[in-house]
């Protein structure tokens, strides 16, 4: 009646083995650690930059933990802060000699301190939030008119296009504050183009204006339309932060909406706040525009004689490339960029897909400049590289571009990337700056603590003091209910805050109501005649729909929580939720495994005073034996 099979204990036993193992992670914490970044596109970290900084801190004499290489840069790791500091002023001198035109980012970091079989396990602790971490906090403002601007330039150029490809004359296109003006030489013509442009721009709103002398046309965004460029630039802005801030590795940055117009970054163990609003504003823009192969050109400009309209890049590998300074293409027109292989040559490429407009004036370009280059360029603080200068081959319609040639795999994987973050849809502006000290953070961690430690001893304490042998066994799942929510927490390399904490002693308080209705309901089996054996397994068996009602309640206001809520108040759900599911498993498989391990091969139980559950048989109830 009150046995388990073996595989039960088994799958009990290697539970709790699993989440010991991957809750030890947090308790050896972190260390300091300096990582080297690339600034440039045209820059690669590799196995070369790996033996460069090895060499430069043994030069300096500095010692370290270990050097490892990864996605992200080389992470050089440390004994203390004080080495941390030297080491980042060597390697900055070492690899930015001139500091006006830094290389690469190095950037202070932490990385986890867990032994090497723990790590080969991935087997890594939580990371800490902003709260708990220390770290800096920005709050940015959206410039959505400046977003506005950049999009009525962009379709002040498409309608020059409509009005050349339709044949229709005109004085000028120009923007004018908010709106577009088109000037026309007849009311004829006006009229033409007025139903050509509601074709092709069904965003527009377009009025006549003007006399018969000078009829013109005035085109405004709909309203929808100005919504629909705000919620854009917002999240194009979200993302290509994220793709910068990665280069200070940061292990998990908050970069969320906030409002109609603002963004908040939260980069928890960052303490260089120059170094993070450095970051913060390195956008690149895309650009595309023709390779001048002119005879003589080159030597010319290298000279200090370029020729007019041109400006001399360095083209990937080193050499040098002149470029007409004529923008062709903006990233603006570019929707996707993706990593793949040249279909006749098995070459690595880089596949670009482009929007209506795009499509048509690449179409235009690569069918007026067979045989010709065509530099596709990154420009960063008014600083451009050449990303891949290839040759027009044949005209390329139908928005989809290939870019292949003297690149790897990886090269084709970095370069997409650097595509697809593009440009900022809109300049945005710090309002707000915070930096959250690390001994402010480990005064939070400490508290924190603290009050989950003692709550969980009150608890303790009291469910052995009321329910003896079974307050121990409700003690004993409780503390593996903490094991396994701090092990699914590594495991899924969640963001511990403050919140959080707090919603780690709610959900201890949570878990021990399931112990307590089981141990009432074997109470009241007991109290109503029933044989002990039989009363632990009805008492289980009962409490069971009880428990499991009480908490899908409290799990649905935790989704909620989760669905709607943003910033701490997730932070506060993910744990709640997860809590909830380790306390059933805890509360009600393993506890009951320790009963049907201690009681279930004693024949013969007693019931005993109410206070106490059972003991063994020897005890005398009521007068009888």
């Amino acid at each position: 009646m009150n046995r388990y099979p073996l595989w039960k204990y088994i799958t009990i036993a290697i539970a709790l083995l699993l989440g010991f193992v991957y809750t030890l992670p947090n308790f050896f914490g972190e260390s300091p650690a300096v990582q080297l970044s690339s600034a440039k596109v045209t820059i690669k970290i590799d196995a070369k930059a790996q033996a460069r900084v090895e060499d430069a801190l043994k030069t300096a004499g500095i010692t370290h933990d270990g050097i490892q290489l990864d996605n992200v840069g080389v992470k050089v790791r440390l004994t203390s802060t004080d080495v941390q500091l030297k080491a980042k002023d060597i390697l900055e001198k070492t690899f930015n000699p001139d500091a006006a035109d830094p290389q690469y980012v190095v950037a202070l970091n932490l990385l986890a301190a867990s032994p090497q079989w723990l790590t080969s396990l991935h087997a890594l602790p939580m990371y800490l939030g902003l709260d708990l971490r220390g770290g800096v906090h920005f709050l940015l403002q959206v410039d959505m008119k400046g977003a506005l601007t950049k999009k009525l330039d962009s379709t002040s150029a498409d309608l020059r296009t409509v009005m050349r490809d339709k044949n229709l004359r005109h004085g000028g296109v120009n923007r004018e504050g908010d709106r577009i003006v088109v000037k026309f030489r007849d009311v004829e013509t006006r009229d033409k183009a007025r139903f050509a442009i509601g074709d092709s721009q069904p965003d527009l709103l377009v009025t006549e204006a003007g006399d018969a002398s000078e009829p013109r046309l005035v085109a405004t965004l709909k309203p929808e339309a100005q919504n629909k460029l705000g919620e854009f630039a917002l999240k194009q802005n979200i993302t290509t932060l994220h793709n910068r801030i990665n280069e200070l590795g940061v292990a998990e940055p908050v970069i969320q909406q906030q409002g109609q117009d603002r963004i908040v970054v939260q980069l928890p163990g960052v303490q260089d706040t120059a170094k993070a609003k450095d970051i913060l504003g390195r956008t690149a823009t895309l650009e595309i525009r023709m390779v001048d192969d002119s005879t003589g050109a080159l030597e010319a400009a290298l000279a200090g004689n370029p020729p007019f309209g041109t400006e001399v890049y360095t083209e990937r590998g080193g050499q040098p490339l002149l470029v007409k300074k004529q923008v062709v293409l903006t990233g603006d027109r570019l929707t996707d960029a993706q990593p793949g292989f040249d279909n006749q040559t098995n070459e690595a490429a880089v596949h670009l897909t482009l929007d209506s407009a795009g499509a048509r004036i690449f179409k235009d370009v690569t069918r007026e400049n067979i045989n010709k280059r065509m530099a596709i360029l990154l420009i960063e603080k008014g600083k451009g590289e050449v990303v891949t200068a290839p040759v027009i081959r044949s005209e390329i319609g139908g928005g989809r571009v290939q870019i292949s040639g003297r690149m790897s795999t990886m090269e084709a994987n970095d370069t997409a990337l650097l595509l697809r973050a593009g440009s900022l849809a809109a300049p945005m502006d710090i309002i707000e700056e915070r930096t959250i000290g690390p001994s402010l953070g480990a005064d939070n961690i400490r508290k924190g603590f603290h009050s989950t430690m003692w709550g969980f001893a009150a608890i303790a304490v009291f469910m052995i003091l009321y329910y003896q042998m079974f307050g121990v066994v409700s003690v004993i799942a409780l503390a593996s209910n903490l094991l396994f929510l701090v092990a699914i927490l590594s495991l899924l390399q969640a963001t511990l805050t403050l919140p959080g904490i707090a919603a780690i002693a709610l959900t201890l308080g949570m878990a021990i109501d399931a112990n307590v209705l089981i141990n009432e309901r074997v109470r009241e089996e007991l109290r109503a005649g029933m044989p002990p054996q039989a009363a632990i397994s009805e008492g289980y068996e009962r409490a069971f729909g009880t428990i499991l009602d009480s908490n899908i309640t409290t799990l649905i206001a935790g989704l909620a929580l989760l669905i709607f809520g943003s910033g701490p108040i997730r932070g506060f759900a993910v744990v709640h939720c997860l809590g909830i599911l380790t306390s059933i498993f805890s509360s009600v498989v393993v506890s009951r495994g320790l009963v049907n391990l201690i009681y279930g091969r004693q024949k013969k139980l007693t019931k005993v005073a109410i206070g106490q559950l059972w003991k063994p048989a020897a005890a005398t109830v009521n007068g009888k034996k």
